[in-house]
């Protein structure tokens, strides 16, 4: 049976949700805020337009980024202003949170319908749990970046949400495994044997 999914699409997701975001970093370095900003959006633009021609589709994740980051990138530029930049992660953390929360809370699994195909085999409880979950933790990260963005100089703020935020989110995600593995993650949906 041939596997749907191309080879490598996963660690292209990777990098397409992450490459704008290193690439910021780089040009930050290099030649300040402003054209960091430019490269920011730029290569999300570009990240966008890769995943549709390689992957088909453009996930809405990417799309809601990509729309923020051209947006605040543009009034961080014109109004020379780079808090603009650091907003966009607040709203969409507090907006992820919000919708998974709130869908947690309504028995709506949000989660299920964004990542089902890729975690295979989990009920409709595991799901809302985990959508609750992320849900929460997203609301914080929401709050620890408003927190960070006041009491932290640009270039500070930067390099935590690079070298602590984004393993943070990945450790949060990790965590989950034993209790995604030991609520089906991974089982075969029941099909009748084949002759």
């Amino acid at each position: 049976m041939s596997d749907d999914k191309p080879k490598g699409v996963s660690n292209m997701g990777l990098l397409l949700d992450y490459g704008p975001l290193i690439a910021f970093f780089i040009a930050f370095r290099l030649a300040g805020v402003f054209v960091g900003t430019a490269v920011f959006m730029a290569t999300i633009v570009v990240a966008v337009v890769v995943s549709k021609v390689r992957i088909g589709r453009v996930s809405p994740m990417l799309a809601l980024s990509a729309i923020l980051i051209v947006g605040f990138g543009a009034l961080t530029i014109w109004f020379h202003d780079p808090r603009f930049i650091q907003l966009k992660p607040t709203i969409i953390y507090a907006g992820l949170g919000s919708l998974l929360l709130g869908g947690a809370l309504l028995g709506r699994p949000l989660l299920k319908y964004v990542l089902e195909a890729g975690f295979e085999g989990l009920g409709t409880r595991a799901w809302l749990v985990l959508s609750r979950n992320w849900g929460l933790f997203f609301l914080g990260m929401a709050v620890l970046n408003e927190i960070l963005v006041r009491n932290l100089s640009f270039e500070t703020w930067l390099a935590v949400k690079i070298w602590a935020l984004i393993p943070l989110s990945m450790a949060f995600g990790i965590a989950h495994i034993p209790y995604m593995l030991k609520n089906g993650l991974g089982t075969e949906p029941d099909v009748p044997p084949t002759r």
